[in-house]
């Protein structure tokens, strides 16, 4: 049987490429990495994936905003193709720099990109700790539709950004989210508590880490699972007991959907 294929988005300062398609390769996809300019010249090509990937990094430098440039580019270069992707039942997946593209574009959180016109029903803003935060914390699955992790399921992940906070448009798109069962993913403690910082490390409302779109099928979330492949990767692997690497649960989520 053929590895579903997997398409690894890249561009100028994306840096999570490499880590994310083996990532992608382990679970057992076949990736390939693409630059978004080769996919501008030839969007059909698109159709030959089941899996599109946004990784982290830092895309055009955030120089507008994170993920601002990039989004601009699948928004007017990509919108009909993206659209027929979803269409198709296939996955989307973004992190970090991806999520904010994905939010940036409308991929999320309704799943459907207007050609050339983004609505903004969200945003993700600058931390409200007003510095970068590089650290790792614990998540919670929060959706029962979101293929990618199961319901409850308690997960740590690192995460690495300035731009991570995540602000609905007003209280009727964060209730419409919640009754879509749409937040997929809050920050929590060890023990899956909410809490201020540094539990919740941007200041998301409703302490959001990750949300996926109404068929639970695109998720995008700041944090980095790519970087969690290994339990050597731990920073207290040694201290004390990680049964698993909690990473690689998102992209095995991925490869079962498709066997």
């Amino acid at each position: 049987m053929a590895k579903p294929k997997a398409l690894v988005l890249r561009t100028a300062g994306t840096n999570c490429d490499r880590e994310t398609q083996f990532a992608l390769e382990k679970a057992g996809f076949a990736a390939e990495r693409v630059h978004v300019y080769r996919l501008m010249e030839r969007p059909a090509a698109l159709r030959e994936y089941q899996f599109l990937v946004i990784p982290g990094g830092f895309s055009y430098g955030d120089d507008v905003g994170g993920g601002k440039i990039l989004a601009n580019q699948m928004l007017h270069a990509l919108a009909d193709e993206l659209n027929a992707f979803i269409a198709a039942d296939k996955l989307i997946l973004g992190i970090c720099n991806g999520f904010q593209v994905m939010v940036k574009s409308g991929l999320l959180p309704w799943g459907r990109v207007e050609p050339g016109e983004a609505h903004r029903d969200a945003t993700l803003a600058w931390n409200t700790s007003g510095r970068f935060e590089d650290r790792w914390v614990h998540l919670k699955a929060a959706s029962d539709k979101c293929v990618f992790l199961p319901p409850g399921e308690i997960i740590a992940l690192p995460i690495a950004h300035g731009e991570g906070r995540f602000v609905p448009r007003d209280e009727r798109v964060l209730a419409r989210l919640r009754e879509g069962d749409q937040i997929a993913l809050a920050y929590v403690d060890a023990d899956g508590n909410i809490g201020g910082y540094p539990i919740n490390p941007n200041g998301s409302v409703a302490d959001v880490a990750g949300l996926c779109d109404p068929t639970g099928r695109i998720l995008g979330l700041m944090p980095h699972p790519e970087r969690f492949m290994h339990v050597t990767q731990h920073p207290r692997w040694t201290g004390q007991k990680v049964n698993r690497p909690d990473g690689m649960l998102l992209f095995q989520r991925a490869a079962e959907y498709y066997a």
